[in-house]
């Protein structure tokens, strides 16, 4: 039986998406996913739009086969309110905050990865670039996840991230941050991009299993 999988990064029209919520899950379904988080951008102008998708998310649940979690992405914000906007969309009913990092493909602003790790209200640092040690050991302390990205551009530094996060032991999540309906990847393409990226096969499930389980249950 195929694998089922896990995806705690995508985007719906409510961001940058093409996707409808429900088309996204929809998608996700058919590609054999049991649970994926919808992390739409948000700054200061629309964090509190972000229970917006809630209802669309509780018919998806009760109706089909899947887990949908509503989240969202800080993206691109001043560095001082990395912790005070995370703190605001847990408030507000994200259950899932990722920050958007130091990718090497946008110009992120420099010393968000630390202001984002650093943060109590932040559970994953997405695509982070060229991460420091210093940076992926206060991850590691305050329980943030690192993401190994499947998205185009984003994934450039996936072997220096992985390299870090294996030094350290940091735990990692394989996500595709999905924006249009060819980003989604079901098991076995983000089994590779784990692979790809220079995991071993048992560091490669452990982020596409157990690691995102662990933070599903850490966050409902």
């Amino acid at each position: 039986m195929e694998k089922k999988r896990i995806d705690l990064h995508m985007h719906s029209i409510f961001s940058d998406g093409e996707l409808l919520p429900s088309e996204l899950a929809r998608r996700a379904i058919v590609l054999n996913h049991e649970a994926i988080a919808i992390t739409d951008h948000i700054d200061y102008s629309n964090v509190e739009d972000i229970a917006d998708i809630q209802e669309a998310i509780d018919d998806v649940n009760k109706n089909w086969d899947i887990q949908v979690i509503l989240g969202a992405e800080i993206t691109h914000v001043p560095t001082e309110s990395i912790d005070p906007l995370a703190k605001k969309a847990k408030e507000l009913g994200a259950k899932i905050v990722v920050v958007h990092g130091e990718t090497l493909n946008e110009p992120v602003l420099e010393g968000t990865n630390l202001a984002a790790v650093k943060s109590e209200h932040v559970d994953v640092l997405a695509h982070p670039g060229l991460i420091t040690h210093d940076e992926a050991k206060i991850a590691k302390e305050n329980g943030i996840y690192l993401e190994i990205s499947g998205r185009k551009g984003h994934c450039l530094a996936n072997g220096h991230v992985a390299k870090i996060a294996k030094e350290l032991d940091c735990n990692l999540l394989i996500n595709s941050d999905s924006h249009a309906p060819g980003d989604l990847m079901d098991f076995d393409k983000a089994y590779k991009v784990g692979i790809g990226a220079g995991l071993t096969n048992e560091e490669t499930l452990k982020a596409l299993t157990q690691n995102p389980k662990d933070l599903i249950k850490r966050s409902l």
